[in-house]
């Protein structure tokens, strides 16, 4: 038997979470992820997931027609579940709140587990590209519908709401 090595983490020894890389297509290759209002709800989708610690996601992109994620499920969740978690949820949504009547996913998914740290940059790295490459645009940084986008997005926004609470502060 394998014993770890002296000065690996108890914590991810004993760990059951295990990170992908997963990706999914829309039905026929349709582009249902290109508006702002479907995108929206897609993140709106990952995020309550999220929030209901159904797996965490470090990084996506969202493309016109596919979505690539990088996630990791814990011990009672696999990442099948995840997947289906996720394209149910915005299926059912986009149905219920937009009228969508049609087929949105293609069936199953991809996925790779991500085994090291160099792994995870190069999945990084691919996911901030892809948007380049399908000359979409000219920079990671112009690109939306990405982890990266909403998180400066959303920092953006605190930092202008403690402006507004600053100026909203009596002044000695």
């Amino acid at each position: 038997m394998a014993r770890p090595g002296r000065n690996s983490s108890s914590d991810s020894i004993l760990s059951s979470s295990r990170t992908f890389f997963a990706t999914t297509k829309t039905s026929m290759g349709r582009h249902l992820l290109q508006s702002e209002r479907n995108v929206g709800l897609l993140v709106d989708v990952l995020r309550s997931l999220v929030s209901e610690r159904m797996f965490y996601v470090h990084d996506f992109v969202i493309m016109p027609d596919h979505v690539h994620l990088l996630m990791t499920v814990g011990g009672g969740m696999t990442i099948e579940k995840a997947m289906q978690l996720i394209k149910g949820r915005f299926s059912y949504r986009l149905a219920k709140e937009f009228g969508y009547a049609g087929e949105v996913w293609q069936r199953g998914f991809s996925e790779v587990q991500v085994m090291n740290e160099k792994s995870f940059e190069q999945h990084c790295a691919y996911i901030a590209a892809n948007p380049v490459k399908a000359g979409l645009v000219g920079s990671p940084e112009e690109y939306p519908y990405c982890y990266n986008s909403l998180a400066r997005k959303k920092a953006a926004g605190a930092r202008h709401l403690a402006e507004v609470a600053q100026g909203l502060k009596p002044h000695d």
